[in-house]
């Protein structure tokens, strides 16, 4: 393996090679020997031969390898980063008290936030995702450390300071709603000076249990407010939903007027409909919480690694699918324990097997083309549903009009003795590549 370092200032250059995206939720697109032409950092498309409008552009030669889009992370949590691997015969709400929160209250130190912060950063630098939706802590200092270093780093993020005002332990809860929400505000303050270009903030209330009906009705408040002066879709928000069983009969008992958990957000305006959202789990999503978060475009995270190893469930991800619920994948570190979106892929394809073997029978697995469009496409369109400042899109996809990003990969070592098609070296880079494949990786037409 080797790499090809080129500065393409411009963002307007070609790259020839075979290219893979995915054109639907269940076709795939395959290119032997062709053009991917990035302009203005923007997909132009794939061409069989260069076009004469292109034919000036710079051409970075990548023939013999793979091109793919950009993975997407919907849900990861940046503190937990440090402890990956760590309790993993625990379930959910054990899990948290055990190392999740005594690891997250350390980040009130901001020199101890900006090494681990750095250590995450440049991980994900190496690795296939492009994109990130990320949970910090409470600590606002230390929120903005860790979007100074993601956007040094060129990757594109949307990083939320949490909010937790109930139930969390001393070391981790904000006094009352009132503080929370005047944190918040600090933190937005706080990034109005810093002209992030990649980097952007978005709402992160922990989870229902941990945030009180002050609390969700003073965010409510922070995000009409930024609509006001900016527009409707200027501050997202993301969360947690229907992970845990103990959790959803905590949360009935917390919200007893609400219909099901997604009521519970919905009753305080904070779920879909004017706000993108992602919601990261919904194992146990019933069908009027389904019905819901399909009528308001909520997003859908899953993480089948965390599901599995904090042993939350399987996740009905074909029911997602067939409703038409946008989905994407999250590796929800460090309830899962590798970052990188290739192995989510696998294990959404693993787990739907387990599912109709041992839950629902009637239920069709995913398959490979479902759960590479949910890891690029899928999940990369929240970033256009957002409506980021300055116009920024949608990504996940070669067709024209998609932000560019992309990944080159060597896969010479995953050669077999018989001859492969660019959609098997595709399914074989999936399953059996790590880092070290990657030749380069293009983020919104830069090279990272």
């Amino acid at each position: 393996m080797y790499f090809i370092v080129m500065e393409v200032a411009s963002q307007n250059f070609a790259l020839k090679g075979d290219i893979a995206y995915s054109k639907t939720q269940t076709r795939l697109e395959t290119f032997e020997n062709s053009y991917l032409v990035c302009e203005k950092g923007k997909s132009a498309g794939v061409f069989p031969r260069l076009p004469e409008a292109f034919a000036g552009f710079p051409l970075i030669d990548y023939t013999g390898r793979l091109i793919l889009p950009g993975l997407t992370d919907l849900h990861m949590h940046a503190p937990q980063f440090s402890f990956r691997s760590l309790g993993m015969d625990l379930e959910l709400l054990s899990w948290l008290e055990k190392h999740a929160f005594p690891e997250e209250a350390k980040y009130r130190d901001a020199e101890y936030a900006r090494l681990a912060y750095g250590l995450l950063t440049e991980h994900l630098k190496r690795s296939p995702n492009t994109r990130f939706c990320i949970f910090a802590t409470i600590h606002v200092p230390a929120t903005v450390i860790l979007m100074d270093l993601l956007e040094e780093s060129g990757l594109v993020s949307m990083v939320g300071k949490v909010n937790m005002d109930r139930n969390s332990p001393d070391i981790l809860r904000e006094a009352d709603a009132e503080t929370s929400a005047a944190a918040t505000r600090e933190w937005l303050t706080a990034l109005a000076d810093r002209n992030y270009k990649n980097t952007y903030p978005i709402l992160t209330p922990r989870f229902i249990p941990s945030c009180s009906d002050d609390l969700m009705a003073a965010l409510a408040r922070i995000q009409k407010h930024c609509a006001a002066a900016h527009s409707p879709r200027a501050l997202p928000l993301q969360s947690h939903l229907s992970e845990n069983q103990r959790e959803i009969a905590w949360v009935r008992e917390l919200c007893p007027e609400a219909g099901c958990y997604g009521d519970a957000y919905a009753r305080h305006d904070l779920f879909g409909a004017e706000i993108p959202t992602i919601m990261a789990h919904c194992v146990w999503s019933g069908e009027e919480e389904l019905r819901l978060m399909r009528s308001r475009g909520v997003y859908i995270a899953h993480c089948p690694q965390s599901n599995l190893n904090i042993s939350s469930g399987i996740a009905p991800v074909r029911r997602f699918l067939d409703m038409g619920i946008p989905t994407g994948l999250g590796s929800d570190v460090a309830g899962g324990v590798h970052t990188s979106i290739f192995r989510a892929m696998t294990d959404a394809i693993g787990v739907s097997k387990l599912r109709q073997c041992l839950v629902a029978k009637d239920e069709a697995p995913i398959t490979f083309e479902e759960a590479f469009w949910m890891g690029t496409l899928g999940g990369g369109s929240f970033f256009g549903k957002a409506g980021l400042p300055g116009n920024a899109g949608a990504t996940g996809s070669f067709d024209p009009g998609y932000e560019f990003d992309a990944l080159v990969i060597d896969d010479a070592d995953l050669a077999a003795p018989f001859s492969l098609s660019v959609e098997e070296r595709l399914r074989r880079t999936v399953y059996l590549s790590d880092d070290r494949h990657i030749v380069a990786k293009y983020v919104r037409g830069n090279l990272i």
